[in-house]
């Protein structure tokens, strides 16, 4: 069966639009209208080898703070939508992503049990024109809404860019192991609950 999902949410702040295939190639058709967030989540689709299209119309004249969250939520939701009842994957995924001289940890449950611990500090409060504290919210938006266990921390560096973009492509590898078919449970449902 596709693992594809298509998911649309519209408030008085967006209009988004998320289409997720996890079993793609890594395309990456994204649109925010903010340029760090689309580098990120181009990053985040390559590294997963999820196709993913994003389109989101925001209220960037008052900050990016509602798009970036809004994104984080719609691409949750067609995770989730896209993993349907988790039948037959690896279900946990761990990374550790070197980026010149930062290192960041990813660690996936895909449980049903929406957490995210985020240990990630940067040096300076912008990366461009983003606000990089607009990160933990993206993350934590996936994770709550894709209903994942998401472990992200810094072990090194010091250069925004490069803790950001070692962040999304250790989440991505993370997601990757994590949705990935495991061929020794091609019809279980990994959980001793017998549901996730």
């Amino acid at each position: 069966m596709a693992r594809i999902a298509t998911i649309e949410r519209n408030t008085s702040e967006t209009q988004i639009s998320v289409t997720v295939n996890l079993d793609g190639t890594g395309l990456a058709d994204i649109a925010t209208g903010i340029g760090f967030l689309d580098h990120m989540l181009t990053a985040l689709a390559r590294h997963g080898l999820f196709d993913l299209s994003v389109r989101a119309a925001g209220d960037l004249h008052i900050d990016f703070h509602h798009t970036t969250e809004d994104v984080g939520i719609v691409l949750g939701a067609a995770l989730a939508r896209a993993l349907g009842d988790k039948r037959g994957i690896r279900r946990f995924g761990h990374a550790l992503v070197p980026m010149d001289e930062t290192l960041a940890e990813a660690a996936v449950d895909i449980s049903g049990r929406p957490f995210l611990a985020w240990n990630v500090a940067f040096d300076r409060p912008k990366i461009g024109q983003m606000d990089t504290e607009l990160f933990e919210e993206f993350f934590r938006a996936l994770a709550f809404n894709a209903l994942i266990t998401l472990h992200i921390t810094r072990r090194a560096g010091h250069n925004a860019h490069h803790v950001a973009e070692a962040c999304f492509k250790a989440t991505a590898r993370a997601l990757r192991a994590a949705t990935e078919p495991d061929p020794r449970a091609t019809d279980a449902i990994p959980s001793t609950k017998g549901s996730l």
